[in-house]
């Protein structure tokens, strides 16, 4: 913009892209620093607790009342979880054989049945002009099952593999059940309270801020772990080994950016189909093709599989789903003015 000082531009860049900024240097510090800090990677209980406080946070504003509202016309949430824990990760199965290196292989099959995220898919269908009230009550739903569905599907999907080593489906089903789900149930007893539910509401921004704080420091964590692994490993590893390596991991990139894309307009085309207004087909693109980050990164670290296929799901989403969100949009405006 013409006039407008080189700082302020600089300025409004930060402002928009710390998350993103913020994650890519913690994992590069956390990836090539690990030795540094790997106290921190002994300490389980920080990042559980962490885990905790964030799925706390992130619920603590969600209003029971709009949620049990939208029960009343189940489908669009249904499909939304149909795709998020049906169709999304059958098509990730199938694709995972494409990848030879099983950690990374694994790391994508974390990702496909993982959670749709609290944090974003309402946000992006209210920039859409969809339904956000169907949005909260399929992200509700999927993380309040993410103690049972992501444990089964990642032990029959992972059964015989090299990644499957690691993998306790039953401790991962209380881990999940307690870090997960019960703190998302104590933050909406903790609303019953009315100055609890009106600084929630209030602080919305605040908490979802501190929230992505909390996304940062598991990003970290992970970052540690998957150094930590790589430095034992990589020593013996050829120079012709490192680059296979590499064009997996572009492979990978790829994958995962055409499953979330694909789904999306899967998701979007079929509730259209199936007689869903307009505004609730976008809500089941998004709550059924976004996956969290932050439970992602916990079953990945636990199973001792790759991080980077959901660190590429969480920063492929924010990208693309922002201008799939524009654009659906612009067609909204345009339908509503030729009414």
């Amino acid at each position: 913009m013409p006039g407008t000082p080189h700082s302020a531009l600089v300025l409004k860049f930060l402002a928009h892209r710390w998350f993103l900024l913020a994650l890519t240097i913690l994992f590069v510090v956390g990836l090539f620093g690990a030795s540094h800090v790997r106290l921190l990677a002994e300490w389980t209980w920080l990042r559980q607790g962490n885990l905790f406080l964030v799925m706390f946070i992130t619920a603590l504003p969600l209003e029971a009342r709009s949620i049990w509202q939208t029960l009343k016309r189940p489908l669009a949430p249904a499909l939304a979880l149909t795709m998020t824990y049906g169709l999304l990760p059958l098509v990730a199965w199938t694709a995972s054989f494409l990848i030879s290196d099983a950690s990374l292989a694994g790391g994508l099959l974390v990702a496909s049945v993982t959670p749709c995220t609290v944090a974003s898919a309402a946000v992006w269908t209210r920039r859409a002009g969809g339904n956000d009230s169907v949005a909260i009550l399929s992200t509700v739903l999927t993380n309040l099952a993410c103690f049972v569905v992501p444990p089964l599907w990642l032990a029959v999907m992972l059964h015989g593999s090299q990644a499957s080593g690691a993998l306790n489906a039953g401790k991962l089903m209380l881990e999940l059940g307690l870090l997960v789900v019960l703190p998302m149930i104590l933050a909406q007893l903790a609303r019953l309270h009315g100055l609890v539910a009106e600084f929630a509401t209030r602080r919305k921004q605040g908490l979802s801020t501190l929230a992505q704080c909390g996304i940062l420091l598991m990003v970290f964590f992970g970052a540690i772990n998957s150094g930590l692994r790589m430095q034992a490993g990589g020593a013996s590893m050829t120079a012709g080994e490192v680059a296979s390596q590499g064009v997996q991991i572009v492979l990978m990139v790829a994958l995962v950016l055409s499953i979330h894309t694909g789904m999306f307009f899967a998701g979007y085309t079929l509730s259209q189909r199936l007689g869903l207004a307009k505004a609730d087909a976008i809500a089941v693109g998004f709550s059924g093709s976004q996956k969290t980050l932050m439970v992602g990164l916990e079953i990945a670290i636990a199973s001792q599989l790759s991080i980077l296929p959901m660190i590429t799901f969480h920063a492929g989403q924010l990208f693309i789903d922002t201008l799939i969100a524009d654009g659906l949009r612009e067609s909204v405006e345009s339908e509503k003015r030729a009414a």
